[in-house]
């Protein structure tokens, strides 16, 4: 006979299911429902999640094949049927799961407070950048992105400790990554890690303004004029420019008045140049293109 916790219950087990219970009562999520509640619903996708399922047949064929330990898994609900699941999925606010994961980042950002970051760097850092899912457009038609399908953005911005999202955002496929950023609260000294789609210096600009840095790719029309250079090691670094400047083209230079630093590095991989623009004049040249090949492993890990 089998005794003690299932692993999928000790898994549950460290849930705040108090807290839960609180965000599903303030979004009113259980509000005429039945049998099949809220904490049933999560219990399946968590589940579902857990395991790798790949659709509603897929969970609700694993759940039914393990009926008889369901009570023990946490579910109250005696069946697990499809359309239930999908109903639920539809139709209850998704707010108040929402509200649960950012209390789970509260949770878990403090445990990883103190992990090393694999470079000389104290201040938090985070990685911007955005995922494309596909759909399909026939069961999807409030997400366009193309003329025969649909897909959604997920916007997430990582905290390199830990590798925990600190914001999500989810849009249609047909929006810029850039215009996300409006949406971010800047945290004053941390690092804001984008990539060349994030490039717009109204923008930028702001974070600058928020007492924040950033670190990103320049564009290969990106015109910067030197106004004085800073000494690198060219034998024994990969840098090959260190140069403090300003934007010369008028817009640019309109949007993003204060000075730059353009750190131009040699790929160790490809031999190819990137090119790197950030605020911060402080760093290390070559400790910026480490952070850049931090958040490349970091965003490769949790793909």
């Amino acid at each position: 006979m089998h005794q003690g916790m299932l692993v999928f219950a000790q898994v549950m087990a460290h849930m705040p299911l108090s807290t839960f219970r609180r965000c599903v009562v303030a979004h009113r999520g259980d509000h005429k429902v039945q049998g099949f509640t809220c904490l049933d619903q999560f219990f399946a996708m968590a589940f579902a999640q857990l395991t790798g399922r790949e659709s509603l047949r897929d969970i609700e064929v694993n759940l039914r094949a393990q009926s008889a330990r369901l009570y023990h898994m946490g579910f109250r609900c005696p069946t697990i049927s499809r359309n239930t699941l999908a109903n639920a999925n539809a139709t209850r606010p998704w707010q108040m799961y929402a509200d649960f994961a950012q209390h789970l980042i509260g949770i878990a950002r403090p445990l990883y407070a103190g992990e090393p970051l694999a470079i000389d760097l104290e201040a938090t850092v985070y990685a911007f950048d955005a995922t494309t899912i596909d759909l399909c457009l026939a069961v999807y038609p409030w997400a366009p992105f193309r003329s025969t399908k649909a897909a959604i953005k997920l916007h997430t911005l990582l905290d390199l400790r830990g590798a925990i999202p600190s914001f999500i955002h989810i849009s249609d496929g047909k929006t810029h990554e850039v215009n996300i950023l409006d949406a971010l609260v800047i945290e004053p000294g941390a690092y804001y890690l984008m990539d060349r789609g994030y490039l717009d210096f109204r923008r930028l600009y702001a974070i600058h303004q928020a007492q924040a840095f950033f670190v990103t790719r320049a564009k290969s029309n990106t015109r910067f004029k030197r106004r004085y250079s800073q000494p690198v090691d060219r034998l024994n670094t990969n840098v090959l420019c260190d140069q403090i400047g300003v934007l010369t083209v008028f817009y640019s230079s309109k949007d993003y008045p204060a000075a730059l630093r353009r750190v131009v590095i040699r790929d160790p991989e490809t031999g190819e140049r990137v090119t790197f623009l950030t605020n911060n004049f402080a760093l290390k040249p070559e400790l910026i293109a480490s952070v850049r090949g931090r958040q490349r492993t970091r965003r490769a890990a949790t793909a």
